[in-house]
C-alpha cells in the first residue's frame, strides 16, 4: 500500500530562529488535531532551507510520522564546488528525502535531464528517497504536449533505474502555471495527470509498482483546496509550497487526506 504524504516545500523562507518556531508550531496544531492516519499510512515532511535540516530532524526526532527533506543537492560526493550541498552531507544531518527538479531549479539553474538523473542516483546510492519533480508551462499545456513532456522528464531522469532503485522514488507532478499564482489544476485535471503518470510506470515497471508509487500533486495547494485534491483516485497528497509557511493552514493540509 503506497503512503499518503503531506510535504512543505519551504523554499527560501524562514530564517534558522523562524524555521525551528515553524516546525513546533505546525507540531502543536497536530498535538491538538492529530492526524486520522498512522505512520505506516501517511507522512508529513518538512522541506526546510540547509540551515535548519539538522535542527528540524532534532525537533522531529521520536516522530515517526514526521521526515525532513533537503531541496535540491548537488550530482557529486564532495568537491571543488562551492556553495554546493552534496548528499553525504544531507545525510549527515538525518534528513532522509531530497526534493530533484523542482521547476524553480529546472528554470534558473538551467538543470539538465541527465543532471537530474544523476542527483537521482547519489541520493539513492547514500539511501535518500528522491522527490522528484515533473510538469508542464501554461504554454506547453495549451499547445496541448504536457502529456509528452511529462513522460520525457519522467522517462529521462527515472527510467534508467531497475524496479528495487525506483521503488524509493516519490514523484511530485507540478503544473508550473498553477505555483505560486494562486491558480490550481482542477482536481480532474491533476488526476488525469496523475494517472497517465502511474500508467507511464506500469508499462516500465508493471502494475504492482505502479500501485505502490506515491505521486504528490504541487500546485497551489491550500487548506481549501486540499481535501478535494487528495480525495482523488491516484493523487496520493501534495507538495505545498505557501500554505507550509502557515502552521494552521499546513495541519489542516496534513489533516485532509480521507
Amino acid at each position: 500500500m503506497r503512503k499518503k504524504i503531506a510535504a512543505g516545500n519551504w523554499k527560501m523562507n524562514t530564517t534558522l530562529q523562524e524555521g525551528t518556531q515553524l516546525i513546533t508550531d505546525i507540531l502543536t496544531n497536530l498535538e491538538a488535531d492529530p492526524p486520522r492516519q498512522d505512520a505506516g499510512e501517511m507522512l508529513i515532511i518538512f522541506a526546510p532551507p540547509f540551515i535548519t535540516l539538522k535542527d528540524a530532524v532534532e525537533l522531529t526526532r521520536g516522530n515517526g510520522q514526521v521526515k525532513i527533506a533537503a531541496q535540491n543537492c548537488h550530482t557529486e560526493e564532495k568537491g571543488a564546488f562551492t556553495g554546493e550541498i552534496s548528499v553525504p552531507m544531507i545525510k549527515s544531518t538525518g534528513a532522509e528525502y531530497v526534493i530533484i527538479g523542482h521547476s524553480e531549479r529546472r528554470a534558473y539553474f538551467n538543470e539538465s535531464y541527465e543532471m537530474l538523473a544523476k542527483k537521482v542516483d547519489v541520493t539513492l546510492k547514500h539511501g535518500l528517497s528522491p522527490i522528484f519533480c515533473c510538469g508542464e508551462k501554461l504554454e506547453i499545456r495549451e499547445k496541448n504536449e504536457h502529456f509528452n513532456l511529462v513522460k520525457e522528464q519522467i522517462e529521462s531522469s527515472l527510467f534508467h533505474l531497475d524496479a528495487e532503485a525506483f521503488s524509493k522514488v516519490v514523484i511530485a507532478y507540478e503544473p508550473v502555471w498553477a505555483i505560486g499564482t494562486g491558480v490550481t489544476a482542477s482536481p480532474e485535471q491533476a488526476q488525469e495527470m496523475h494517472a497517465f503518470i502511474r500508467k507511464l510506470i506500469a508499462e516500465k515497471y508493471g502494475m504492482p509498482a505502479a500501485e505502490e508509487t506515491t505521486i504528490l500533486y504541487g500546485g497551489s495547494v491550500n487548506a481549501k483546496n486540499a481535501s478535494e485534491l487528495f480525495a482523488q483516485k491516484d493523487v496520493d497528497g501534495g507538495l505545498v509550497g505557501g500554505a507550509s509557511l502557515k502552521a494552521g493552514d499546513f495541519a489542516v493540509i496534513v489533516n485532509s487526506f480521507q
